[in-house]
């Protein structure tokens, strides 16, 4: 593997913000594939300030996780264990064996395997990609061993403030969405968004002026067209938009007409429909539009809210070996809180579930859900091998070099998202929310597609980890929560809560303040995303047309 030369400018702006911090950039390549432990980590000049050595997850298993980066020949405590003696450079996040572990024997982590030894490795060696493989091949027999502590959908005890539309729908933000049915209007729809905004700095009676950018709606058929127009729909007829501007150009397969038959539950006084083709000047029009919305948003009021209508996406992308550990346990035990409130939630990425999704399985309502999540991991097998490729290659380079091996020890760390709540339901791509309590839904492993379809479904925010760091958040609010300090400290403008205070500090506090700033999020409190703009749409597609 050739070697890429480290980027190490000092970016001034962020020196300051943090004195004494010398911030870099640049993309380093995976370690691990040749055993060597080289410069992996762009924020490993960010010093850790944790006091452990180390994290033991489960009874069984046969790996620790370095807490910080650790040098050959040191000698580290584990909870439960003897000091060890670390044979290698091991870097943050990343594993070491406990024990001796015999080639081809099964590696546990979690109290679960994550692939098995394709050597020998010796206790206190760092145990990565260049020891292990996966485990994961052809589709499985399951059978269905539910679980007896899962949390279940409850009634809620408390209120949040937000928005109760004429359809009876809850939205926490009041936005303005414009929203092209084909993406070659999109810089239309970005004109009319500034044109709006220049009359209104404060964006008038609305929180925030979002354009629904995307690609698609064009030429597209089938059962592309279907996912774009549902996504469409989802993002038209969501509760966090006080006014929606559908813009139509004119000829595109995604027509107008065909976008309106499928909206149900869209509220007439604050939806507005234009096709540009029928316009003499349609920046006037849609100028005149907007402003019949803001007037329509003007004495728009929030009011106590049952905690049971609040719905949450959770989300990790740029996960590294501490998402399993910090972040995403933070946000299961918020979902788990959510659901015993009568809330929802929703996990999706299905890729990565392979490898744990006899977890999720234990945790079904009943049998027909449980049939329903096998479908949806098999389903999503099939789709690879129809592409012919290997189900196992998800964890990307970034993940890797935070520690990351293999498919699944990234799905047992993914699905702490979802705590122990129990399976309600199972949703497929450009479906809405139907149930109460947890549901699973059909998206790739892809951070934009997911949290936007999440999004789409019905959720009003999104709690999205992150280890690596990733700007990205959809057109509802973001809430980034770091795996770690360093990143964290680093990137303070994509970052809104800091998951790595949890190997220092009780976790009763931390939790605390996370579900503190949450509800202030959901309260009306701007996440990071909408501080900067960045609230994407990314719409997934399997066909050739566009």
């Amino acid at each position: 593997m050739s070697a890429m030369k480290q980027n190490t400018t000092v970016n001034d702006n962020c020196a300051e913000l943090r004195p004494g911090v010398a911030a870099t950039t640049g993309f380093i390549p995976t370690c691990g594939d040749n055993g060597v432990a080289a410069k992996h980590d762009y924020i490993a000049e960010i010093p850790e300030k944790t006091g452990l050595d180390t994290i033991f997850l489960a009874p069984g298993d046969m790996v620790c996780v370095a807490a910080r980066p650790i040098k050959a020949g040191e000698t580290v405590t584990v909870e439960g264990h003897e000091p060890l003696t670390v044979l290698n450079d091991v870097p943050r996040g990343h594993k070491i064996a406990l024990e001796d572990i015999p080639e081809g024997t099964n590696v546990v982590k979690y109290g679960f395997a994550i692939g098995r030894a394709k050597q020998d490795i010796k206790k206190g060696e760092w145990v990565h990609t260049h020891n292990i493989r996966t485990n994961l091949g052809a589709n499985l027999e399951y059978t269905y061993e539910p679980t007896d502590d899962t949390v279940k959908p409850g009634r809620p005890t408390t209120t949040f403030m937000g928005y109760r539309r004429a359809n009876g729908k809850v939205g926490i933000r009041n936005d303005l969405y414009i929203v092209p049915t084909v993406g070659c209007i999109d810089g239309l729809c970005d004109t009319m968004a500034r044109a709006f905004r220049a009359l209104h700095p404060d964006c008038g009676n609305f929180d925030s002026v979002i354009v629904a950018r995307h690609p698609y709606g064009c030429s597209q058929l089938g059962g592309d067209l279907v996912w774009t127009q549902n996504t469409l729909r989802g993002i038209a007829e969501h509760p966090n938009a006080g006014g929606v501007l559908l813009v139509g150009l004119g000829c595109e397969n995604n027509q107008m007409s065909l976008m309106k038959e499928g909206m149900h539950e869209y509220v007439p006084e604050r939806t507005r429909f234009m096709i540009c083709q029928e316009m003499e000047d349609e920046f006037e029009t849609a100028a005149d539009l907007l402003e019949e919305l803001n007037d329509a948003a003007a004495n728009d009021v929030r009011e106590p809210i049952p905690m049971s209508e609040l719905k949450v996406g959770v989300e990790c992308g740029g996960s590294d070996g501490m998402s399993g550990i910090t972040a995403n346990p933070l946000v299961g035990r918020f979902a788990e809180w959510v659901v015993s409130q009568g809330g929802s939630v929703i996990l999706s990425e299905v890729p990565e579930m392979f490898g744990a999704e006899t977890v999720l399985m234990s945790q079904a309502r009943d049998e027909g859900v449980f049939h329903d999540v096998v479908r949806l991991i098999n389903k999503f097998k099939d789709h690879f091998r129809k592409y012919g490729e290997i189900i196992s290659d998800n964890p990307s380079p970034g993940n890797k070099a935070g520690g990351i091996t293999t498919l699944e020890d990234k799905s047992l760390g993914c699905i702490r998202k979802g705590g122990k709540c129990e399976v309600e339901d199972v949703l497929w791509y450009g479906e809405r929310l139907r149930r109460n309590g947890m549901s699973l839904m059909e998206t790739p492993g892809n951070d934009m597609v997911s949290t936007t379809a999440m999004a789409s479904a019905g959720c009003q925010i999104v709690l999205f980890t992150t280890g690596r760091g990733t700007p990205f958040g959809c057109f509802v609010p973001t809430l980034k929560i770091a795996t770690n300090t360093p990143l964290a400290t680093k990137k303070h403008r994509w970052i809104d809560f800091n998951a790595g205070r949890l190997l220092d500090e009780p976790a009763a506090a931390v939790d605390e303040d996370f579900r503190k700033l949450v509800l202030e999020t959901v309260n009306g409190a701007r996440a990071n995303n909408e501080r900067n703009a960045m609230q994407g749409v990314t719409i997934f597609k399997d066909g050739p047309t566009e």
